[in-house]
């Protein structure tokens, strides 16, 4: 049967409306892509949310039963639903995360207190007591009063820290982001130090054990070894989440903290006097007296049992600050029977001709039986690892805030455990530990490391107290504001001074880290601040017009059928510049729809949900997703969801896919990704520091990763483009046209091109389809053309060879060479009449 041509486009679509859906049901056969399920919860996340509830339930029950009891059941219900509730699993959880760094510090504190007196032997009553009296004053100044009972009642959301607490105040002056910025740096950079002073000091412990000194005299690498086979371990580790972790280590805390209390007590019992010390009169006269042989440096030696009160507050975001609370006041009793057991030992045994010349006495271990002592060390090992933990986790508190503040670059966060406050940043783990080893290959043992150690804390308590202090001044609080600066400026001033004779012999690195850290962070900072002030908005009445009219443009093909673009600007009711012109950039890019999606995590765990703005038309959408910081952030199969939804709701036109895609989707058509990068423009009218922030910031973004990875792109293959950022370009003067400028040209500059019927033909190739008579033709037809034609010919070649020099005169040109030229052409017929 014959098909007119008026029949064929009907045949040929009825054709291709058929056909397709078979290849695309056979598409679907040899690919498993994710697709959304019809509930909106997993069989794993019901279950926990179940447990959750019938928990709350059961307390519910048991408060209200609490509460019958009296005054003291309804003040107990009163706290257990504040934000101080008290829970026995956290508060081992507490144990674990938040003391670790400070229950290390009756280890070497005491050692370096009679390193610095020159020997127990010139450590007298007095010394003893004055350290005494200043180690448990800072303990009950700095840690108890500064941080547990000042700054944790300061906290943004439950969260704590610097970077929290200047959250708070940054409305109050632009200033305060210095000693903000300053302070976490620092803190980080001590984040560096600590895994690698604490675990290498306890691995070294090991030494002191019989059996095995001869092992490590013989290696003496051996303890680098361990060391770093620990801090993999331990950052490896992280990724569970610090409940889990916390646990286990919290349940070791609560022996480690006992057996210091008990040793500690068993020694106090000998020498009651000690107790003295706590009169502060002894601090303060020892602090100027003869008898300190460290002179101001001494405050050096006792700000070790000050550290990881910093974390302490870092951490209270991640356990809850009533479980700090509960747990502190015996954390506290602990370390003061264990300081001054230490010193009842020294006292005692000040001219026990033993331990006078010994090198490196350590009084933590001696006061123990020898027996006990073996306890101590695997104790003291576990205790450094602890110690690590704890600044591990406030430094990924501390990222996760700056972040918040576009201090630094957005990082993929996971929340491993229940509560948004366990978190765990892959980049910043695996950066930490990368850094710690770099830290024991360049210092190798922890007598070098703890040089360096302390002084970056020391600056972050400093700003720490001054950002306390502005809170407190605009709170209505102005004399406690004033008294508390004063008290604590001038402690931690002492600290300062102290730590920084320590500058030359490691501390350097410190200072440099922290200077490598606060450099990202204000860089990030800026070049953020330069990019919003250019950061601009359309409303619907300036956009739709042109989206519209390209939109039924049928003159420009499709770039794909769907285009989405990712956005930070959560606003619905407007879009951003920079993808409207990434639609009308060079070849416009038309599609049968836009999308611009923005993504939120929420504070609840298993949150999801999606809204949508389409400005009253079918081919623009604005979407916003809300998920959980529990859920798995696949844009892809969310976003198939959404389509499929507005299509069937008919807000979407029908988009049957002609033919297989990946994604095996046949009721929606192809999708393309877009992201969008800035750069600067040469002619930028910026400072040469804005420049630098911002090509520092671009680097530090390239290296920290891309929402490519985030929200699950890569195997889509978006599109990355770059747009120009225009921050108040100059004005370039403007460029003045001047004429040709006219010589005359030399003899190697003249070029002769001869007329199309002068030129000899080229020689024809067997592969081109020539022979021999073929040739013989040509060669006698072209000679023909080329013979003289007597004195007519001569006439002509005359006339043409004046009227050329004549033509290129009035031109301005040269004067051609006509004699060469007629040379030229009768070798050419010379050589075509010989061939």
């Amino acid at each position: 049967m014959r098909i007119s041509c008026a029949d064929y486009p009907r045949r040929w679509r009825k054709h291709h409306a058929q056909k397709p859906d078979e290849t695309l049901l056979r598409a679907d056969t040899f690919t498993n892509v994710p697709k959304v399920s019809r509930r909106t919860l997993t069989k794993e996340e019901r279950e926990e949310l179940a447990k959750q509830q019938a928990a709350e339930t059961k307390e519910a029950e048991k408060l209200a039963k609490t509460a019958s009891k009296g005054a003291i059941g309804r003040w107990w219900r009163r706290l257990q639903s504040g934000p101080n509730k008290i829970s026995l699993g956290m508060a081992i959880v507490a144990l674990g995360v938040v003391y670790g760094d400070i229950g290390t510090s009756p280890l070497y504190t005491a050692q370096t207190f009679l390193s610095g007196q020159g020997g127990i032997a010139n450590t007298d009553r007095e010394a003893v007591l004055g350290m005494l009296s200043l180690v448990f004053w800072s303990i009950t100044l700095i840690t108890t009063v500064k941080y547990v009972l000042i700054a944790m009642r300061i906290d943004n959301k439950g969260e704590g820290g610097i970077f929290a607490l200047y959250s708070l105040i940054r409305r109050h002056g632009a200033w305060l982001a210095i000693p903000a910025m300053l302070g976490g740096a620092a803190f980080l950079a001590d984040s560096v130090l600590t895994p690698a002073v604490s675990i290498s000091s306890a691995v070294e412990g090991l030494k002191t054990l019989p059996p095995l000194e001869a092992l490590f005299k013989e290696n003496g690498n051996l303890t680098l070894m361990i060391t770093v086979v620990i801090i993999v371990v331990l950052f490896s580790v992280q990724s569970r989440g610090t409940e889990s972790i916390g646990r286990v280590f919290g349940s070791v805390v609560l022996v480690w903290f006992t057996f210091l209390a008990v040793v500690g007590a068993v020694n106090l019992s000998g020498d009651w006097s000690v107790l003295a010390a706590l009169n502060p009169v002894y601090g303060v006269k020892f602090l100027f007296s003869p008898h300190n042989a460290a002179g101001i440096a001494v405050m050096g030696t006792v700000f070790l049992s000050t550290t990881g009160a910093e974390a302490l507050y870092s951490d209270m975001g991640h356990v809850g600050r009533g479980n700090i609370y509960f747990t502190w006041p015996f954390i506290k009793v602990a370390l003061v029977f264990n300081y001054f057991g230490q010193g009842a030992w020294i006292l005692k045994n000040q001219n026990n001709p033993e331990y006078q010349h010994m090198e490196g006495l350590n009084p933590f271990f001696q006061m123990m039986d020898p027996n006990v002592r073996y306890v101590a060390v695997i104790l003291s090992v576990t205790a450094g690892i602890i110690a690590s933990q704890a600044l591990i986790t406030g430094a990924f508190t501390m990222v996760s805030e700056a972040t918040g503040l576009n201090w630094m670059p957005h990082l993929q966060v996971r929340y491993p455990a229940r509560t948004r406050g366990q978190l765990y940043i892959p980049v910043i783990n695996w950066v930490l530990c990368v850094a710690t080893l770099i830290v024991l290959g360049i210092f190798r043992d922890s007598e070098h490391i703890s040089a360096a150690y302390g002084l970056a804390l020391t600056i972050t308590m400093i700003t720490t107290t001054i950002l306390l202090a502005v809170y407190m001044w605009y709170d209505r609080k102005r004399v406690l504001a004033v008294v508390f600066t004063i008290v604590f400026l001038a402690i931690q001033l002492m600290f300062f001074i102290a730590s920084m004779a320590k500058f030359l012999h490691g501390g350097w690195f410190t200072m440099l880290l922290t200077l490598a850290i606060l450099f990202i962070m204000y860089t990030w900072n800026e070049g953020t601040r330069l990019e919003r002030a250019q950061r601009r908005h359309m409303m619907p009445k300036d956009f739709l017009p042109a989206l519209d009219r390209l939109h039924g443009d049928f003159r420009i093909p499709y770039f794909a059928d769907n285009i989405v673009y990712l956005t930070s600007d959560s606003d619905m009711r407007r879009l951003d510049t920079d993808i409207f012109f990434s639609i009308f950039a060079d070849h416009p890019k038309r599609a049968r729809a836009w999308w611009a999606v923005s993504v939120q995590t929420t504070d609840e765990p298993f949150t999801r949900e999606y809204s949508v703005q389409n400005f009253g038309t079918s081919y623009l959408f604005r979407v916003r997703i809300r998920l959980g910081f529990k859920v798995s952030q696949s844009i892809p199969v969310y976003l198939h969801q959404i389509m499929h939804d507005l299509s069937d709701s008919g807000d979407l036109p029908q988009q049957k896919s002609v033919y297989p895609k990946v994604d095996a989707d046949p009721e929606i058509g192809t999708i393309r990704y877009v992201l969008i990068h800035k750069d600067l423009m040469p002619e930028s009218k910026i400072s040469t520091r804005g420049a630098m922030s911002l090509q520092a910031k671009y680097a530090i973004r390239h290296v920290a990763g891309s929402p490519i990875k985030w929200f699950g792109l890569a195997p889509f293959n978006p599109l990355v483009e770059v747009q120009p950022l225009f921050i108040s370009t100059r004005r370039p003067p403007r460029l003045k046209r001047v004429a040709l400028r006219s010589r005359t040209p030399r003899v190697n500059d003249i070029v002769t091109v001869s007329k199309p019927e002068e030129r000899p033909a080229a020689k024809p190739t067997a592969k081109n389809g020539g022979s021999g008579s073929t040739k013989a033709a040509s060669a006698a037809r072209d000679g023909s053309k080329t013979k003289p034609a007597g004195s007519a010919q001569k006439a002509a070649a005359a006339k043409d060879g004046a009227a050329k020099p004549a033509a290129a005169d009035a031109k301005g040109g040269a004067k051609v060479d006509a004699t060469k030229n007629d040379a030229v052409k009768v070798d050419d017929s010379a050589k075509l009449a010989k061939q």
